[in-house]
């Protein structure tokens, strides 16, 4: 059963780590310039991502059918506390000087992976699993821009509260306070659906840039293997295990099927690729950073998989 569940996961995941290799050997070639990747990247953020999530959440957000949408963001905020406070034990001799590693191990490609992998897995559910996905990063976002940021950077500080301002946040807050005050009926259907029409262009724009910035990322492991087996091993392992166990003593999977399937998709996830896009904006060790990030990206379509198929096994 667990081979059957793991085939079928490793599948539909190679499906999106095939287009990420190939937008990182085209980095590679130079035959995709960073310009167009720079542009590629600002449009998605500020054009692609922003209509997803309102289409999504304007449309799909019901909180009569889903009343505690709002343990989303919290849930959000929880994952990242519990890998910060286990990484924290295990590198607590050596801090602050290895802080950046903290924040590997704790915080996970929210949605520039788990969105298409969402899509390649749960295709007739994606509307659903987008929404909860949207939710997450609701509070997700705000521990990675903040105390993310400032351990990736070693700076220290937090940041401006201003640097979580995104055209996505915007797009998030806006989608779900009309969904909550019941205007998304006032919205004119046209007006939708051509907001919509822009982002079905978020999930693969995403995915080739994640795979641009992996592409351009110094590969040199060597010096960094006690710290890599660390991070990675809470990052990809001890984390998942625990979301594991949580979800299946709620009995999460009796009442939601595929948020049970999301939170072990996004404990398992690889680190954030907004570390390295924060370290390159405001300083830290990227040769460091940028080379555990590409290991975990090739282990992750061993690892994550592996968990999911592992829930398969453990629910049935």
């Amino acid at each position: 059963m667990f081979l059957a569940a793991f085939g079928s996961a490793w599948l539909a995941i190679l499906k999106v780590f095939l287009v990420i290799v190939a937008a990182g050997l085209l980095v590679r070639r130079g035959l995709l310039g960073q310009n167009a990747v720079s542009g590629l990247s600002d449009v998605t953020v500020v054009l692609f991502l922003p209509c997803l999530i309102f289409s999504k959440v304007a449309t799909t957000l019901d909180p009569n059918a889903f009343p505690l949408w709002w343990a989303l963001p919290l849930a959000g905020v929880a994952m990242s506390a519990v890998g910060l406070g286990i990484a924290a034990l295990a590198f607590r001799r050596e801090l602050p000087a290895k802080s950046n590693m903290l924040a590997v191990a704790s915080m996970q490609n929210a949605g520039y992976l788990v969105l298409p992998v969402g899509l390649a897995l749960y295709p007739s559910e994606f509307d659903r699993f987008a929404l909860y996905c949207f939710l997450f990063i609701l509070g997700f976002n705000g521990v990675l821009w903040s105390v993310g940021k400032a351990l990736a950077t070693g700076s220290g500080r937090p940041g401006s509260w201003r640097g979580l301002i995104t055209p996505p946040l915007v797009a998030n807050l806006a989608a779900t306070l009309l969904a909550l005050i019941g205007g998304s009926r006032l919205v004119p259907r046209i007006v939708l659906e051509g907001i919509e029409l822009v982002g079905q262009a978020a999930v693969p724009a995403a995915t080739v840039v994640l795979g641009a910035v992996l592409g351009s990322v110094t590969f040199r492991l060597r010096p960094h293997l006690w710290d890599a087996t660390r991070a990675l091993a809470i990052k990809l392992g001890v984390l998942p295990l625990l979301t594991v166990l949580a979800v299946w003593a709620l009995g999460l999977e009796q009442v939601d099927p595929l948020l049970a399937r999301f939170f072990v998709l996004e404990a398992a996830s690889a680190p954030a690729v907004g570390i390295i896009l924060q370290i390159r904006t405001y300083g830290g060790d990227e040769q460091k950073v940028g080379s555990l990030m590409l290991v975990s990206y090739a282990a992750c379509l061993v690892t994550l998989p592996a968990w999911l198929a592992a829930w398969e096994v453990i629910v049935r």
